[in-house]
């Protein structure tokens, strides 16, 4: 163990960066997020090893993100991982290129044990691989440990203590990641794992008495364990008197959601505000890069309608503050986001070169301008969904609110799709081939193939993607029992890999679909409107019901329920995506295995009572998993 037994985590703009630096905090040993370009003498003496991250760019680039080599002479241990495992190989004298294809799946990869940073695993280990270049040449000194379809994902000095793997041993989506992070602090680098953290809880509390002082908080208040864990740290931190809960009523709230909300949070001592505006957002506006947008009730544009009701929030916000009668000088604006949030939204707070995947409700332009004057209290930005649970548990808030299913505070406005009535660009000929061949490769029996009409977000080598979804369908409606769900799954995992065009695979119920299908490219206009919730809050209600019923919610992680403009032929039709998704750290995931984490008579009646829904023309299944596609559709 060096002086410092500190861990330096040179920050290249990865989504994942954060849970690097949760990774070796776990394992009691103190991490700093840092600068890629920070120089040598920023770290000699203040660290005993250095990990590098992932990040979107490419390490030979003429825009790459600047790095000081001489790093890697400070004679300190090093793991590279992703990005940072490229830029070790390139910086060392190896070649890196863009590869014929990315990689964004999780694959059995094959490993060399006898390396320090690999002992004790197995010869094939299941790790997450997301990446668009590849190392085509190992750097003098270096060797190869280990591989995935031919490429080198991961190398080794041992004598220099440099070590670089391709995937991600920081994510859950890498079995054994946690173990390879073992080996890299205690076994390579000889720290001890001695570092205790202050109590999360009292940090939190200390953080927001430090901030609001003797002034007051408004805390807006979605009825979720984020905003509520939120609330209950600022009741305890100031005292209830000096807390103002508002829980704002978009039009966009889950099937008597405001309602429940209200009488929950009464239940634990939280006074909450209520305010009915529908109408507000649904005529509201803002500006994007210079340019007026919205209103929303007529926007198609996904970021656009999240900047809309961003901005919107803020400025109800404000309204509630003067008919509350409080000095907005006297105020400070609390809200429980996260460490997802901020990433996903390619926040300087969380990393400082990360590429925005979508901008979130709690992330946008004006609250950044509120953040930057001080005006805000964020104490959970640097916890994961899991960690506000146990301090919602450990704050006494009661289980049914602690373990509600996650609901993204622009609500169902971000679950509907929205469409002006025309089709997405198809796939090319040569790409729905490739879809149809590997459907085909992977499957026994007859599977139809198609493109869905829409465009989905998804989050490729830490970058935003939007891309075309595929829908898989066979004949002579198959109970979900009978249906072969592993050939299914592996479809979806090799799909991305294989069509760069594709990001999002589903199973869809039905007669069987394909391209030449008549009414797959009709498109019914879709917007933000009442009449389109109304249909997807029933659709919503029916999975809703059916968790709580059958005791799902500690086993799915979440099961978002989007509408999509897809008529298939009857005109004024919609369509109902549901994706049943298994997390822990909210940052990767993947979609539950019906027959195993969902059960097979739970899904079927998901599926009929859907079906039923006035409006509803199809209902697919999400097997895609995160990365490449991200949790929610848009």
């Amino acid at each position: 163990m060096g002086p410092s037994n500190k861990v330096a985590i040179l920050d290249a703009g990865a989504q994942y960066g954060k849970l690097i630096d949760r990774r070796i905090r776990e394992l009691k040993v103190e991490s700093h997020v840092v600068p890629l370009d920070s120089k040598p003498e920023d770290l000699q003496g203040k660290y005993d090893a250095i990990v590098i991250s992932g990040g979107p760019g490419s390490c030979y680039a003429p825009d790459a993100p600047k790095f000081h080599p001489e790093v890697l002479e400070m004679g300190l241990p090093i793991l590279g991982v992703c990005y940072g495992y490229q830029l070790l190989n390139y910086v060392k004298g190896g070649k890196v290129e863009k590869s014929s294809k990315r990689e964004d799946l999780q694959e059995t990869v094959d490993i060399d044990t006898s390396s320090p940073l690999f002992q004790g695993l197995t010869s094939k280990e299941k790790t997450l691989l997301t990446h668009g270049d590849a190392v085509v040449e190992v750097a003098p000194d270096f060797r190869p440990v280990a591989w995935s379809k031919g490429l080198v994902i991961a190398i080794e000095n041992q004598g220099k203590k440099m070590f670089g793997t391709q995937f991600h041993p920081e994510v859950d989506l890498t079995e054994n990641g946690v173990a390879i992070f073992k080996h890299f602090l205690f076994d390579i680098a000889k720290m001890s794992p001695d570092y205790t953290p202050e109590s999360r809880h009292e940090a939190a509390i200390a953080e927001i008495r430090s901030i609001v002082g003797t002034k007051e908080i408004l805390v807006l208040v979605s009825g979720g364990v984020d905003s509520s864990v939120c609330a209950a740290l600022c009741r305890e931190a100031v005292g209830p008197e000096k807390v103002h809960a508002v829980h704002i009523d978009h039009g966009f709230m889950r099937k008597n959601e405001s309602e429940t909300v209200q009488v929950a949070l009464g239940k634990v001592g939280i006074n909450l505000h209520m305010v009915h505006c529908a109408d507000d957002f649904a005529k509201a506006r803002t500006m994007a890069k210079g340019v007026e947008v919205g209103p929303l009730e007529e926007t198609v544009a996904p970021e656009h309608k999240r900047m809309i009701i961003g901005d919107t929030f803020m400025r109800v916000t404000e309204q509630a503050v003067r008919k509350l009668g409080i000095n907005a000088d006297n105020v400070y604006l609390a809200q429980g986001t996260l460490r997802p949030d901020l990433i996903e939204s390619g926040s300087h707070l969380a990393s400082s070169k990360a590429d925005v995947i979508k901008t979130h409700h709690n992330d946008t332009a004006l609250v950044r301008e509120l953040r930057a004057q001080g005006k805000i209290v964020e104490p959970l930005r640097d916890f994961h969904k899991d960690e506000v649970r146990a301090l919602g548990t450990e704050l006494g808030l009661p289980k049914h609110l602690v373990w509600r299913q996650p609901f993204p505070g622009p609500g169902l406005a971000i679950r509907c799709l929205c469409s002006d009535g025309s089709c997405p660009p198809l796939l090319s000929k040569e790409d729905m081939h490739k879809v149809e061949q590997l459907a085909a490769q992977y499957t026994k029996g007859k599977l139809s193939v198609c493109q869905l009409p829409v465009l989905t977000v998804g989050v490729q080598g830490d970058c935003r993607s939007y891309k075309s979804a595929v829908a898989l369908s066979l004949p002579g409606e198959p109970k979900s029992s009978d249906i072969d769900w592993e050939q299914l799954f592996h479809i979806a995992r090799n799909v991305p890999s294989e069509v760069m065009s594709v990001s999002r695979t589903c199973f869809m119920w039905g007669p069987p679909c394909t391209n030449d299908s008549e009414g797959l490219l009709d498109v019914t206009p879709t917007y933000c409107t009442q009449d389109v919730m109304e249909q997807l809050r029933e659709a919503d209600s029916v999975v809703t019901e059916a968790m709580l019923e059958s005791d799902l919610v500690h086993t799915l992680s979440q099961v978002p329920v989007v509408i999509f403009p897809a008529s298939f032929g009857t005109k004024g039709n919609r369509s109902i995506a549901i994706r049943p998704f298994i997390t822990r750290d909210f940052m990767t995931g993947k979609p539950a295995v019906p027959g195993q984490e969902l059960p097979f008579e739970v899904l079927d009646s998901i599926i009929a009572k859907i079906r039923q829904v006035k409006g509803i023309s199809r209902v697919v299944y999400d097997l895609t998993a995160k990365p490449p596609g991200t949790t929610e559709w848009e």
